[in-house]
């Protein structure tokens, strides 16, 4: 099988070469000059500025990483550590250089060629970001595979990989979240609700601030997020074929080294999809953008699982392997569909009409759409569980996350799509372009936030399947090593475990949303002394002070995503040697029900209230500056931090917790 592993290598170099190409093309259309490219210019500084702050601080802290797997598990898992962290780290930088890059050309586009060009633009802006996410996810466990795969010991070298990207994303997400959110809590206190001007006035000094934070929260942080999700899945179907029963090998195709390449292979087949994809959306973008961007995504999933059975079969695979890939595939269209309703069907009208009463209400009919938007994703993520636990046991489970996550180009290229598209409204706001470019950066936009939404439903099941799988492979791991190791509901160590897993979801939760709220106060007084003391600033005659907002938030995330990202380092070293390896197999359990439930609550209370908003910004119930448009901006402002900070760390913090367990198991048995 060592002779096929070269095939994930060479998948993962097409795609970063087909990433280069696309690249190079979109760097051939205008981007253009003046008053534009200034600031273009300023938003792409900021995020490479913010970008360089962060990876300093995170080479200290997987320095110490590295350190202490050399010292523990060796030299192979420290490289292993390493390249993940290395690879999670370039995807998301290349992916934000890209997205600073494409912004300015998509304005430009649709300021000179239309809707159609603008939309071509824009999506493969973000594609570079898919591509680049799975391309070296490819390569990184390819290359460890080929000189480390077939063996006990390089398949537990191979998951310190996933704590490297993991490690990265958790750091990333959470880092880029709190960035984010605080400009653009900011910017729409002072400028929409005091001020009284419209979004992306380039009188707003935090305006460049949000739009920074598009780029290293919702491109990079995403990406980061996904990769994570992505390898997590590989990496645990791997350790749950190599620790397979004699007995269930047989079951599944009687071939264990086959078993063990079955993630690489279908990875591999979903980034040719995802190829196949990204050019779909190409050939249809002279319709409509969602009709274009959803037969891209649907279109990408079909082939996949069209092509996944001729693969399996022909690597002599069970069936059951099949229906394990099959029902993960369509559990990801499901949550992306049932999460598409809530946050942009009649739940947010209702939300958007209860506006006519004020804020409360609209805080109240938020978070119901939230809590009831939890139901179905869940029995989804169940009907996965089962189905696959059914077709191909625990082996199944990781293979339905992989499954899921194959096309995670397409995805990740359509979700990046987004704020691609937010940054070019507000260069042609801030650039004053005009009406009709507006009207069409602003169609993109309310795509793009339909997509947004989509692909953080996606990611959340993604992450709950990824976790589940690792957790599967802790406790396969544990349990070859001792006999004895069970995980009962009624034993007291599993409960203790269970209830203090259940604690870290609403801490890092109060954690990013204090760190935003924090950050949010300090740029709210940045930007009133700016229009107060800057004088004619307010009349359109003077420029704001926007590098200071952009060291406001840059400095905020950085100092508030330390203590987060080390607490769920640290809580299964602590648990697992303080506790023991049920109490931590517990604490995994309850992180895991928490997070999830967590994350699809306040991803969709948050999208929804967003949607809300701009509903009523289009002519609604009043429109803009009317008292609606006041109590829907109150809840846009309270989702912005639930949705894009808060909610995405539940992701990586149950990742994060689930693959340090796995690493560190050697030495808990």
């Amino acid at each position: 099988m060592l002779s096929t592993a070269i095939l994930p290598i060479a998948f993962g170099a097409l795609g970063m070469l087909a990433a280069l190409l696309v690249y190079a093309n979109i760097l051939k259309t205008p981007s253009g000059d003046g008053r534009v490219k200034e600031i273009a210019d300023e938003i792409h500084l900021g995020a490479m500025v913010f970008m360089a702050s962060e990876y300093k601080r995170l080479g200290v802290f997987c320095i110490i990483c590295i350190i202490a797997l050399y010292g523990s598990l060796g030299v192979d898992t420290a490289v292993a550590f390493t390249l993940g962290a290395l690879c999670s780290g370039t995807a998301g930088y290349i992916g934000m250089y890209s997205a600073t890059k494409a912004n300015v050309r998509t304005a430009v586009a649709a300021n000179t060629k239309g809707a159609a060009a603008a939309l071509n633009v824009a999506f493969f802006g973000g594609s570079i970001m898919g591509l680049t996410v799975a391309s070296m996810g490819l390569l990184g466990i390819g290359i460890l595979y080929y000189f480390m795969g077939g063996t006990a010991h390089g398949v537990e070298a191979i998951e310190g990989f996933a704590m490297g990207g993991s490690s990265v994303a958790l750091f990333s997400r959470v880092g880029g979240g709190i960035f984010t959110k605080s400009a653009d809590v900011g910017a729409d206190l002072v400028g929409k609700v005091e001020a009284g001007i419209p979004e992306d006035d380039p009188r707003n000094p935090a305006v460049i601030a949000d739009n920074v934070g598009d780029n290293v929260g919702d491109v990079a942080g995403m990406g980061s997020d996904i990769f994570e999700s992505y390898c997590g899945a590989m990496i645990a179907s791997i350790a749950l074929a190599a620790s397979m029963s004699l007995e269930n090998i047989n079951n599944l195709g009687g071939n264990q080294s086959v078993l063990q390449f079955m993630p690489l292979a279908l990875a591999s087949l979903g980034l040719i999809c995802s190829l196949a994809g990204i050019f779909a959306v190409k050939v249809f973008s002279n319709k409509s953008a969602d009709v274009a961007l959803r037969f891209g995504t649907i279109g990408s999933a079909v082939l996949f699982i069209v092509l996944a059975y001729f693969v399996i079969q022909s690597m002599g695979g069970a069936n059951g392997i099949w229906i394990a890939v099959l029902v993960g595939a369509i559990g990801g269209i499901v949550v992306g569909l049932v999460t598409e309703y809530y946050t942009g069907g009649s739940p947010v009208r209702k939300i958007a009409k209860d506006g006519e009463t004020g804020p409360a209400t609209v805080m109240i009919s938020g978070l119901a759409t939230g809590m009831q938007s939890v139901a179905i994703p869940v029995l989804t993520i169940a009907a996965i569980i089962f189905c696959a636990n059914e077709a191909a046991g625990l082996y199944g489970v990781g293979l339905a996350a992989v499954g899921m996550l194959s096309t995670v180009g397409i995805t990740m290229a359509i979700d990046a799509y987004g704020p691609v598209a937010d940054n070019a409204g507000g260069i042609a706001e801030m650039a004053e372009m005009g009406k009709e470019t507006r009207e069409i950066t602003d169609s993109l936009d309310e795509v793009g936030n339909s997509t947004a939404a989509i692909g953080k439903g996606f990611a959340i099941s993604a992450a709950a399947l990824a976790a589940l799988a690792l957790i599967s492979a802790y406790i396969a791991k544990v349990s070859n090593g001792n006999p004895d190791f069970v995980l009962a509901i009624n034993d007291p160590m599993v409960l203790c475990g269970m209830f203090i897993g259940g604690i870290f979801p609403f801490l890092v939760s109060a954690m990013t949303m204090t760190a935003v709220g924090d950050a949010a106060f300090d740029m709210i007084v940045e930007v009133r002394r700016q229009f107060k003391e800057i004088p004619g600033l307010l009349e359109g005659k003077a420029k704001p002070d926007t590098a200071r907002c952009v060291d406001i938030a840059t400095r905020a995330a950085l100092r508030k995503m330390i203590t987060p990202g080390s607490m769920a380092v640290l809580a299964p070293v602590v648990i697992g040697f303080g506790l023991g390896p049920k109490a931590l197999g517990g604490m995994l359990a309850g992180a895991l029900v928490c997070c999830v439930m967590m994350a699809l609550m306040m991803a969709n209370a948050g999208g929804a209230w967003d949607n809300a908003k701009k509903f009523v910004e289009k002519g609604n119930l009043g429109g803009k500056g009317s008292d609606v448009h006041k109590a829907a901006v109150v809840g846009d402002t309270v989702g912005d931090p639930l949705k894009d900070t808060s909610g995405p760390a539940m992701n990586i913090l149950i990742n994060v917790m689930a693959i340090v367990s796995l690493v560190i198991s050697p030495l808990l048995i």
